[in-house]
């Protein structure tokens, strides 16, 4: 009989002693260390993730906070809008036959007019924003259709802020709300996503003006909140004549609700 392979049996017994070997126990220190990693490494992703979809609204924080912050915030064009005096309509005046009829006839008078745009805006100034307001059927609203109507709310979202159906237009006496996008999908075809992306940036006492049937409304913000979605006084009407703004908050998500109320002022022709 042939004497067997020292080597051979010398890799086996290794082969079984490593087996044979107990698993080393863990530490609760390398437990948390390892732990830690997973979670930083998670939270990275999704602060990447969530800079990535909601860049262009954090990128108009950003430039607004710095602009602020430096000083060299531009007053916006817009304030003449609502700064603007009402401007008396010109009063028709005969020709006084006792004067040069021909100098009288000739003279061009100072006209101060504003030009109003046919459609429905809404402008605030502090945030540079001049928008288009569109409206939606309250048709899904009276059948209680939610899903169908926050459809058509989306929808419209896409091309503008939206009047929220079943509440006033501003030549009614009531609450009149609108809504608009802080943040969006950055997928989406609308170019509207992140129009309220500053509305928090407004303070109490800025003026805004609401453009409606050739008439400029405008309000007086006299109260800035943050609710949740569930509060739906937002929405009831009032006795006196008010302007409604809402937005998601904080920018990026769906947790909350940013309401700014502004007061009626005047109206102008």
């Amino acid at each position: 009989m042939t004497e067997p392979n020292k080597h051979f049996v010398l890799h086996v017994g290794e082969e079984q002693h490593k087996h044979n070997k107990k698993p080393k126990k863990r530490t609760i220190l390398s437990i948390i260390k390892d732990a830690g990693r997973q979670i930083f490494v998670t939270l990275l992703i999704l602060i990447v993730t969530f800079v990535a979809m909601n860049w262009s609204a954090l990128y108009q924080r950003a430039k607004f906070k710095v602009a602020e912050m430096s000083g060299n915030q531009e007053e916006s064009v817009l304030l003449e809008v609502v700064n603007q005096e009402t401007t008396p309509k010109p009063k028709q005046k005969l020709v006084d036959t006792n004067q040069a009829t021909l100098s009288q006839v000739q003279t061009i008078p100072e006209l101060d007019l504003e030009i109003f745009p046919p459609d429905t805006r809404l402008v605030i100034p502090r945030i540079h924003q001049n928008l288009p307001v569109l409206r939606v059927s309250s048709e899904h609203l009276i059948q209680k259709d939610w899903n169908a109507l926050e459809k058509d709310m989306q929808e419209a979202l896409k091309y503008g802020v939206v009047h929220y159906p079943g509440t006033s237009l501003p030549d009614q006496s009531g609450n009149t709300v609108i809504t608009g996008h802080s943040s969006y999908f950055p997928w989406d075809a609308g170019r509207f996503k992140d129009v309220f992306a500053l509305l928090e940036e407004v303070i109490l006492g800025d003026r805004v003006a609401l453009y409606y049937d050739q008439h400029k409304y405008i309000y007086e913000i006299s109260n800035i909140d943050i609710v949740l979605p569930s509060n739906i006084d937002i929405l009831k009407q009032t006795s006196d004549k008010q302007l409604t703004l809402i937005t998601c908050y904080p920018i990026g998500t769906n947790l909350k609700r940013l309401v700014v109320t502004a007061d009626y002022i005047e109206e102008q022709i």
